[in-house]
């Protein structure tokens, strides 16, 4: 810095506002001193800075899995919207989403020095009366149901899938059979309740789910079990990739969709409008829950203060060629 500020001919402090933007510097005199720097390869102390200041303007992020359609878009967001304020993401998979790996990745990224985290709990193993996070660390935690201890973000699974089985019974069919997500998953068992509750307000029977672990190859082992169903006439499908492999399985089975069976989805994944026939699904917007994760988690570190409770991002149904009235039989 003393050599920048001895070329520029200018001072140290001088070039200290200059790398660190802050306003208070004439354009001549900044142009000089961002020259001095290319010329001499001056670069920042980002560490040492950050020291000065009191913050990284990191955030870190601990996920269960990057195998997953909402997980990877979440993602994708939340490095998006940190990047647009000025912060990098740190990101820290977890292997096992256990109490002592989290506990484990919330140490490392201590070490690693960011200022708050967000955690992806995609799946819900964790015993939220054993989990405790340090206090002092700023957290958003997405897809979970720790609303009364942390801030969380979270898509309106519940509205949604009330949605996907009105539009079902409305189009005449007497149930909804579901095929579920894999029981420990958070976000499946909201769905599932959701489904079973929406049934029994209309006075429907619920039949028992079928449950697969969210990929197409368990929707199409699901689906072969479902094809012989004779009564099954509509199906509510937990994610479009388990759908995707019932529609395979229907089809197999000379189950016509939606003539003899009617699909519906939840995501509204990219792919989901070339499935054939194109998909009616329940749409998530995986960018919206990821800005909010950011903006919850960053207005808590510019606050200094913790916040606790549910903020749902609301979903819709969108409606394709995959769902219809029953055939009169």
């Amino acid at each position: 810095m003393a050599d920048v500020a001895r070329v520029a001919g200018v001072s140290s402090q001088t070039v200290s506002r200059v790398s660190n933007g802050f306003p208070g510097v004439n354009h001549e005199t900044r142009q000089r001193v961002l020259a001095a720097m290319r010329e001499l390869g001056y670069r920042p102390n980002s560490a040492a800075r950050a020291l000065k200041r009191g913050d990284f303007r990191t955030i870190g992020v601990i996920t269960f899995t990057l195998s997953t359609t909402g997980n990877v878009r979440t993602l994708e967001a939340i490095a998006t919207s940190a990047a647009q304020e000025g912060y990098a993401v740190t990101l820290l998979p977890v292997a096992v989403p256990s109490h002592d790996e989290v506990r484990g990745a919330f140490s490392r990224l201590g070490e690693l020095a960011v200022d708050a985290v967000i955690v992806i709990m995609e799946v819900h193993l964790l015993d939220a009366t054993r989990l405790s996070l340090p206090p002092h660390v700023k957290v958003v935690v997405a897809d979970s149901d720790a609303g009364d201890r942390y801030t969380v973000v979270d898509t309106d699974q519940a509205g949604g899938t009330r949605a996907a089985v009105r539009h079902l019974l409305d189009l005449g069919h007497r149930t909804v059979w579901h095929l579920a997500g894999p029981e420990e998953s958070y976000a499946a068992q909201r769905r599932a309740d959701a489904w079973r509750a929406a049934l029994a307000e209309a006075g429907c029977e619920a039949p028992e789910p079928v449950r697969g672990d969210w990929s197409a190859e368990s929707g199409y082992r699901a689906g072969l079990h479902l094809a012989e169903q004779d009564d099954c006439t509509a199906v509510f499908a937990a994610n479009d990739q388990m759908a995707l492999g019932l529609l395979r399985a229907l089809h197999e089975r000379g189950r016509a969709v939606p003539d003899d069976v009617s699909v519906i989805g939840f995501d509204d994944i990219p792919e989901s409008g070339s499935f054939l026939p194109p998909l009616t699904t329940v749409h998530q917007d995986f960018a919206e829950v990821g800005r909010r994760c950011v903006e919850g988690v960053l207005r808590q570190v510019r606050q200094n203060e913790t916040e606790i409770g549910t903020t749902l991002v609301p979903t819709r149904l969108v409606v394709r060629q995959s769902t219809a009235a029953p055939r009169v039989r």
